[in-house]
């Protein structure tokens, strides 16, 4: 699939879950699941520690469509496991700081 092919496909992913009208967000549960099928297979590392923090923190029990695109940029961008060119002074969601402060520690 071509990166923009793929882009499209995984922003479709998310909107499909959006099962109510007006609905911007997708519980932690199937955000976990819906990231395992559709990055599992590329970025398996990042997703299995991505899935293991969402499931174990309390501060988010949702992810909106910000968050979902932001995973995507993660996994493109970020030296996995190392970390070493994240810059939280960047415009990153803050869900992704706090698991990158998780990841650290």
């Amino acid at each position: 699939m071509r990166p923009q092919n793929f882009l499209d496909f995984y922003s479709y992913s998310f909107r499909y879950c959006l099962t109510e009208d007006k609905q911007k967000s997708i519980d932690i549960e199937s955000a976990c699941e819906l990231l395992d099928l559709v990055l599992g297979f590329q970025f398996r590392p990042q997703i299995d520690k991505l899935t293991e923090f969402l499931k174990n923190q309390h501060e988010y029990k949702v992810i909106n469509m910000d968050q979902w695109m932001g995973f995507l940029r993660f996994c493109n961008e970020i030296n996995f496991p190392s970390l070493d060119n994240y810059d939280a002074t960047l415009a990153w969601p803050l869900v992704l700081d706090n698991f990158v402060e998780w990841m650290r520690q």
